[in-house]
């Protein structure tokens, strides 16, 4: 691989932003193709198969035998309110290689003690979001705290970028009014229908850990989602 090139893939890589690597394997010509790109490229159809995949392969174009290196971020879970179901949620989705982050403006929820091994933001969500590589599709929202005045700017930045899951905790009464408010701040009905809400799948949950299940059950789903289409 050309300098230049393995230096652009490492670049896209820590802004995570998408790219697919095309190699010709008879003569071994390369290019790069960004997310933001592949629309308009001769292989679009591949390629955006293979960006919602993640799986790297090759194809055949022209009577030409392609390989398509992929990469694609890794998947991120952005917890907003450090509460007890948050404290069940963090090491569970660690575990299933989540990278997660709180974020929580309240100091009394958000201490090391409670969340020792996790990114902590004690800050208000436009300002934590600022601390955090941006939100994009690749992330997942879930949004905890019950309390529109540090939900709904974490629920109005996920939608905007388009994160591949958005979830709220909270009942249909209380959901009915969240949809008003972002009606208000501006969001389409489109938008406003990707949150889930209530979170986290219906598995009858009752405690803090059972709603976490759930609620990481529904993260993972949505996230494969794509990608099993890809592979159908």
């Amino acid at each position: 691989m050309k300098l230049d090139l393995l230096r652009d893939m490492n670049r896209e890589r820590a802004a995570r932003r998408a790219v697919i690597l095309v190699t010709d394997t008879a003569d071994g010509t390369q290019r790069l193709v960004r997310e933001a790109q592949a629309q308009g490229d001769p292989l679009a159809a591949e390629l955006l198969a293979r960006f919602r995949s993640g799986k790297s392969g090759v194809v055949e174009a022209d009577g030409r035998s392609l390989f398509l290196t992929v990469q694609v971020p890794p998947p991120r879970l952005v917890v907003i309110g450090a509460v007890h179901i948050s404290q069940a949620l963090a090491p569970m989705a660690t575990l299933t290689e989540l990278d997660v982050a709180i974020i929580d403006p309240r100091t009394a929820f958000a201490t090391p003690e409670r969340f020792p091994d996790v990114p902590l933001l004690a800050l208000w969500p436009d300002d934590a979001l600022t601390q955090l590589p941006p939100l994009d599709r690749y992330t997942a929202v879930a949004a905890l705290t019950h309390d529109p005045k540090i939900d709904d700017p974490a629920l109005i930045a996920a939608l905007r970028a388009e994160c591949f899951y958005v979830g709220a905790l909270g009942s249909r009464k209380t959901h009915g009014k969240r949809v008003e408010r972002l009606t208000v701040a501006g969001l389409g009905p489109e938008q406003i229908a990707r949150i889930a809400a209530p979170i986290g799948l219906d598995i009858g949950a009752v405690s803090p850990a059972e709603i976490a299940v759930s609620v990481l059950a529904q993260v993972i789903a949505s996230l494969r989602q794509d990608r099993r289409r890809a592979s159908a």
